[in-house]
């Protein structure tokens, strides 16, 4: 009978650990998700980078709406330089970045090309499609209308 067991504990475990797919995204923080957790509300996605003023301009707009739109909207924060480790830490604390912070850039997994001026700022439907991209500085106002249309 011992023997049963572990083959059906070993069977188990085996078909937990594989229904427990590879995260899609890191954050600064440690934390880790897959983008589809987030279907049913929208996602904004927002490069910016340390040398950018409008990017430095907007971010308490950002913040500000984070906080507005907590459980209706996940936004995250994308360093356009793709630095990595201490130097991200860094730069997205200089910045005041009050929002999740990803450690890669999600173009690849997402479907779309990464940006080639800043600010630009992705807004995906909760249905996960791509619906907008705004280029320029954004205010809490202009988010919000990009979510309303």
């Amino acid at each position: 009978m011992s023997k049963l067991y572990r083959l059906l504990f070993t069977i188990i475990v085996s078909l937990l650990l594989l229904s427990c797919g590879k995260a899609d995204y890191i954050d600064t923080a440690g934390n880790s998700g897959k983008y589809s957790d987030h279907q049913g509300q929208w996602m904004i996605i927002n490069y910016w980078a340390i040398w950018c003023k409008p990017c430095i301009e907007e971010i308490p707009e950002l913040n500000q709406f984070a906080i507005l739109q907590a459980g209706k909207v996940i936004l995250f924060a994308v360093d356009f330089d793709q630095n990595q480790g201490e130097k991200l830490k860094e730069n997205s604390q200089k910045l005041g970045i009050e929002f999740p912070v990803l450690t890669s850039d999600p173009a690849e997994i997402l479907g779309f090309e990464h940006p080639k001026v800043l600010p630009t700022t992705l807004i995906f439907n909760p249905e996960g499609k791509l619906e907008r991209t705004l280029i320029g500085p954004q205010t809490v106002q202009s988010l919000q209308q990009a979510i309303n249309r």
